[in-house]
């Protein structure tokens, strides 16, 4: 019983390592964990004494426990036993690949990070890139109850509209955001969980992962959680306002019941002078396939470059960015006017709420005029500008460019650096470059356009 035993040296440091981490995980990983719960704690104190909707317990659960909720519910164990059924499988093979699902949805909210990295980080590239326009934000959030559930619904223009409005919101609210598979890059996957946005894949079609991305959808509605949702489902290609995809949206109001909080769905037009992606997404409209090719790190790139520009006082702002905000549409009233609840009607009325109310900035007003009018003299382009701003005065929402000359200087200079337009002997006219972009940049107020011609 006391005899020596002799050992590979190998083997005694594995055991040792195996030893240790268990040892660890005993003795000092619950200490730690409690004191970053603790430090946790004190943040989103302090946090919640400035913010208009405090953040909401539901975010603050541990992830684990989360899960567990998640996978447990009735809904998605049925889902577990259909699938299992549908695809021969055992049933805890079944349950594992909803687990998977589970722990690629749940994010992993973080108020330090949210609060103190992302955001400042966000203002700082917000105020490096654009000159930044809101409207009627604070009174149009003023409106709605306390107990509510607020979402977010906007028009996605740019990947900086994730940046840009989590920026502007910051003052009134942690966002949860739904984001695409394009973002399941580490370190980047890390910092979305723990913003608090939640991956999601847009193209399967499984009943069981819709079922678990449902049910997680439902569970944060009823918590709560201020949402941010695109409804188009993608950038615009075109420029233009695309149909609604309504599945997230249809997630949203299954967590909405008569007789509980109200689900207040915000409508939100974002606009830009210059949208990054432009000729990525002009070139995917033209092979007729939503597959932009983008490196991540060419975005980690071109961030680091903005930084280093800012803080060396040599960078140039790519133009205006604007955020404006239409009429809250309230569950309890469409149900209370309808006597139902249609995610078609409810989808449409929200998309026409979010046309409504598009900024207008120099760039696209130019582009809309060029493309119909071209060749234009100043003279005659000014005058253009200044009857559309007329008639498109309720959507000028930058104090600033209430003058025509001053909107016609912003436009024309962004667009003569850029080289989309030229200015020969008959005027301005849009260069061979610029018909690959400029129609972009119209498209977006055109149904203003023709909706200001009709009245």
């Amino acid at each position: 019983m006391f005899d020596t035993i002799e050992l590979p040296t190998w083997f005694v440091a594995v055991a040792a390592v195996f030893a240790s981490i268990a040892a660890i995980e005993r003795a000092l990983i619950p200490s730690v964990r409690w004191f970053f719960r603790r430090r946790m704690e004190r943040v989103v104190a302090k946090v919640n004494q400035r913010l208009d909707r405090p953040i909401e317990p539901f975010k603050l659960a541990r992830r684990h426990d989360m899960i567990q909720q998640l996978l447990y519910h009735p809904d998605v164990m049925q889902a577990v036993n259909e699938y299992a059924k549908s695809e021969s499988i055992p049933e805890n093979v079944a349950f594992q690949k909803a687990m998977k699902y589970a722990r690629e949805i749940v994010p992993s909210f973080s108020a330090t990070a949210y609060f103190t990295i992302a955001v400042n980080l966000a203002r700082f590239l917000c105020q490096s890139m654009y000159k930044v326009s809101i409207s009627q934000f604070n009174q149009v959030l003023n409106q709605i109850e306390g107990d509510a559930t607020v979402v977010f619904v906007m028009n996605h223009r740019s990947n900086m509209d994730y940046i840009l409005f989590g920026y502007l919101a910051a003052k009134r609210s942690a966002l949860s955001y739904a984001v695409g598979e394009w973002a399941r890059v580490w370190p980047l996957s890390w910092l979305i969980r723990a913003l608090g946005a939640f991956f999601i894949r847009r193209k399967s079609e499984g009943l069981l992962y819709r079922r678990v991305l449902a049910r997680y959808v439902q569970m944060a509605t009823q918590g709560g959680v201020t949402q941010a949702v695109f409804p188009e489902g993608g950038l615009s290609l075109d420029g233009r306002l695309g149909a609604p995809r309504l599945g997230l949206l249809n997630y949203v109001m299954s967590g909405w019941t008569s007789d509980g909080p109200d689900v207040v769905f915000i409508p939100v037009a974002i606009n830009y002078d210059r949208v990054l992606e432009d000729n990525i997404l002009g070139k995917a409209l033209k092979r007729g396939k939503r597959r932009f090719g983008v490196n991540i790190f060419l975005l980690f790139k071109f961030m680091t470059n903005q930084i280093w520009l800012r803080l060396t006082s040599q960078n140039k702002r790519l133009g205006n960015a604007a955020v404006s905000f239409g009429v809250p549409l309230s569950l309890n009233d469409f149900h209370s006017q309808k006597k139902e609840i249609s995610i078609v009607d409810a989808g449409t009325e929200i998309l026409s709420r979010i046309a409504s109310v598009m900024p207008v900035l120099p760039v696209p007003l130019i582009a809309a005029i060029l493309i119909n009018h071209a060749p234009l003299s100043a003279v005659e382009l000014k005058s253009k500008v200044n009857d559309l701003m007329k008639d498109l005065e309720q959507n000028i929402i930058n104090p600033t460019q209430t003058e025509a000359t001053r909107v016609l200087e912003e436009g024309i200079n962004n667009l003569k650096e850029r080289q989309l337009i030229e200015l020969g002997p008959k005027g301005y006219t849009i260069s061979e470059k610029g018909r690959q972009v400029i129609p972009f940049y119209a498209a977006s107020i055109e149904h203003l356009i023709d909706k200001s011609k009709e009245l």
